[in-house]
């Protein structure tokens, strides 16, 4: 039997600045796995805790490194504002790139940090979904004919605001989960 990609569903966990805080990433990673999640994607902003945030609780590069190497199989990331090539020397998945196209079901899903592009600066590509990261503010909405989803930050959010990630699950729904998981906000079905 072949398969074609309507019959796949895969489950994706999508996540942004977690700016060197092992602990919080562990939270994250304890519900990848927990939930069987198919594919870690990540923002930017991985290993270094930037310079205008505080230092994080469980500041541990190196740690980081490790506990995502252990994953790259399994792992889509993209480059952020506080990303170097130093950094992609400790990781061995690629995370340079300032953006990747992910393609679901036919839809053209656009992953990047935000500091390039975002919903006020898109790329050329027409596109159906934009996943981003970098204002460390949660942000999931329709506007017109395009998604626009923030997964806000595991480490620092802003405003006030709980700590968060999102999903894309079997049912094609995004989502923003808490560190707990718990769903923030929804948007119905991507396809």
């Amino acid at each position: 039997m072949i398969l074609t990609e309507t019959h796949i569903r895969m489950k994706y966990l999508i996540l942004s600045d977690i700016h060197g805080d092992l602990f919080r990433l562990k939270q994250v990673l304890h519900f990848f796995h927990t939930n069987k999640y198919d594919l870690l994607i990540i923002l930017g902003d991985i290993l270094n805790y930037g310079p205008r945030n505080g230092i994080p609780e469980g500041l541990d590069a190196q740690g980081i490194a490790d506990t995502l190497n252990s994953l790259s199989d399994k792992i889509i990331a993209v480059r952020g504002n506080c990303d170097s090539e130093v950094d992609q020397m400790l990781l061995n998945f690629p995370m340079m790139a300032d953006y990747s196209l992910l393609i679901v079901n036919g839809k053209k899903i656009f992953l990047t940090h935000g500091h390039i592009y975002n919903p006020e600066h898109l790329s050329k590509l027409n596109i159906d979904v934009i996943c981003y990261g970098h204002t460390h503010l949660w942000q999931l909405e329709k506007k017109e004919h395009l998604i626009i989803c923030n997964t806000g930050s595991i480490t620092f959010p802003k405003d006030n605001r709980e700590a968060t990630f999102a999903t894309l699950d079997e049912d094609n729904r995004l989502r923003i989960r808490n560190l707990e998981g718990e769903i923030v906000k929804e948007i119905e079905s991507i396809c």
